[in-house]
């Protein structure tokens, strides 16, 4: 979440002091943030703002995961308004008063992450959050958020009004899964979840509600649905592993799930597990995989090497002079998931080992 990085912008000293307690608190958290503010009050830690804030907004608006507005709600609403699109493409918009007192989710709640972010900022700066999406305000999970917390792309947005409707007024709600889609359990809140083995079978289910998801990677004949119901389909979730020789499978096994937690990915999310062909004697990594539940692919150093990908982080000289490529985690990663893939967590070191985690299509 938030790999893009996170816009941070003031727009008067005040501001700028409580931009910089946001950043210090994001970083905390290992999330990436820069802040910027207009010259006259710049310092350490400060972008110029080298333009007007609606040119700033409309320049950053697609190439961050959230930008966090420490100024007027209105302002902040009067500049993004000409950048909406719709709630899977936004970013994440809080507005955090000056003073610090508040913050406010105000765009891309669920699907964006906006209301997460805002907990996060109000927490780490001692200030109270402000969330008002309805199914969040009477303790319900909507349709998108278990989207974004599951990785699930949604097929039909156009659904989610009358599902989330349906949410926020106590009416009968299920899940249905066709084939292999795994869910924790633990993660459904407010849904009966069922199992159905064909679009039929689903369909009857569904029928027998007042709304709901189907998670399936098909293609399904939606006039077959009488009741509103949203498509949810599997994104692909492969970490991508790299360790020491001598580590035991158990530290690997903790540092895998130490990053999937850090990428708030459940590990019933994760279809892949991928690492260097030279590795495909690591008795440790073998074990490290089977006591995951993963299957563990090994990849050719040659294909790493050419693998090119605006993700990655800078080679590391040392893994390059030792196996010939300049990195092999977020690699592995990003391939074993797919097309149209990105990192949600790029290379973290842990005892001797390093993950990265990727999703794709």
């Amino acid at each position: 979440m938030f790999s893009k990085g996170i816009a941070i912008v003031a727009i008067t000293k005040r501001g700028v002091e409580t931009a910089l307690r946001i950043k210090e608190a994001l970083t905390k958290q290992d999330l990436p943030s820069i802040v910027f503010a207009p010259e006259k009050y710049s310092q350490t830690g400060v972008i110029p703002l080298d333009k007007k804030l609606d040119e700033f907004v409309k320049a950053t608006y697609n190439k961050v995961d959230a930008i966090v507005a420490v100024m007027a709600t209105g302002i902040i609403i009067r500049a993004v308004a000409p950048c909406l699109e719709n709630k899977l493409v936004d970013p994440a918009v809080v507005g955090v008063d000056a003073s610090g007192r508040f913050a406010i989710s105000l765009l891309s709640g669920h699907y964006g992450g906006a209301n997460e972010l805002t907990r996060l900022i109000a927490d780490g700066i001692g200030a109270t959050p402000v969330i008002t999406t309805a199914s969040d305000v009477i303790g319900k999970q909507s349709v998108d958020e278990l989207a974004r917390t599951l990785h699930f792309k949604i097929e039909n947005p156009e659904s989610l009004v009358a599902v989330n409707s349906a949410i926020v007024n106590d009416e009968k709600l299920v899940i249905v899964k066709i084939g292999d889609a795994k869910i924790p359990k633990t993660a459904v809140l407010g849904f009966d979840v069922k199992q159905a083995d064909t679009a039929e079978e689903a369909a009857e289910i569904v029928n027998r509600y007042d709304a709901g998801a189907v998670i399936t990677r098909e293609t399904l004949p939606r006039n077959k649905f009488a009741k509103p119901v949203t498509f949810l389909q599997p994104l692909t979730v492969a970490v991508g592993l790299g360790a020491r020789k001598e580590v035991d499978e158990n530290v690997i096994v903790d540092a895998v799930k130490a990053a999937l937690a850090k990428a708030n990915v459940p590990l019933e999310r994760v279809d892949r597990l991928a690492t260097v062909s030279i590795k495909k004697d690591s008795q440790s990594m073998i074990n490290a995989a089977e006591k995951l539940g993963l299957k563990l692919e090994f990849l050719d150093v040659d294909v790493l090497r050419e693998f090119r990908h605006g993700d990655l982080s800078p080679d590391s000289e040392i893994v390059k002079r030792n196996i010939g490529v300049g990195g092999v985690c977020e690699r592995a990663a990003l391939i074993a998931a797919g097309k149209n893939t990105r990192l949600i967590l790029k290379k973290t070191k842990l005892n001797g080992v390093t993950v990265a985690v990727a999703e794709g299509e």
